[in-house]
């Protein structure tokens, strides 16, 4: 066979759906150009069976057949001019359209903090009373303080982490009325727990107010 009677894949028409094959797509391609209707209208219904044989399992859903006939219409370009059963489609009604990314569900104030400190302080507002519970209000105030300092290095005082928490907890989490300071040792609460809930790899730790 003489080179120039080859076709290469990088000669041919691109696949407009790849899954049907360059097959069914030169059948469309002949199919527009046949001059007489009924012929071309009986060619595409023949090759519609052909496409529903390939999914013999939805052959028979209504979507199914309305689908089968978009595909048509798109492999031809919208050029095929043929007697469908479903209203003809366009371009833009078969291109979908891009998905719409959902915004943030929360808009963090302090953004420094990490949404997942937002999701530790939900979970604890939702836990029962008790030393538990205190021990995390201590390690999420703990990992709130080492989030700031990574922020901001000049320093910060417990109060301001203890205010945050309040306004990030909205009222429900109060360690300011608590005489416990965020140290290296564990708290109070802490002490008391055999298995605090672990946030960092560090300890936390007990103190007097200044």
């Amino acid at each position: 066979m003489e080179q120039s009677a080859l076709e290469y894949n990088t000669e041919r028409n691109e696949l407009i759906i790849p899954e049907y094959g360059r097959h069914i797509q030169k059948m469309v391609e002949q199919a527009m150009k046949i001059a007489d209707r009924t012929e071309r209208n009986n060619t595409a219904k023949a090759i519609i069976a052909v496409m529903g044989n390939m999914n013999p399992h939805l052959r028979d859903v209504p979507d199914f057949q309305h689908k089968l006939w978009d595909q048509l219409f798109k492999m031809s370009d919208f050029q095929i001019d043929v007697d469908s059963p479903f209203e003809k489609p366009t371009r833009e009604s078969t291109t979908p359209n891009p998905q719409r990314l959902s915004p943030p569900q929360h808009r963090m104030k302090y953004r420094f903090y990490g949404n997942n400190i937002l999701k530790m302080i939900q979970i604890c507002v939702g836990w029962e009373e008790g030393e538990l519970k205190e021990a995390l209000k201590f390690s999420i105030a703990n990992h709130m303080k080492k989030c700031f300092l990574t922020w901001n290095k000049e320093g910060v005082e417990d109060s301001i982490i203890f205010a945050h928490l309040y306004e990030l907890s909205n009222g429900k989490i109060d360690l300011g009325v608590l005489e416990e300071n965020l140290t290296s040792k564990p708290t109070h609460y802490q002490k008391k727990n055999n298995n605090p809930p672990a946030v960092g790899k560090k300890s936390y730790g007990k103190g007097k107010r200044k």
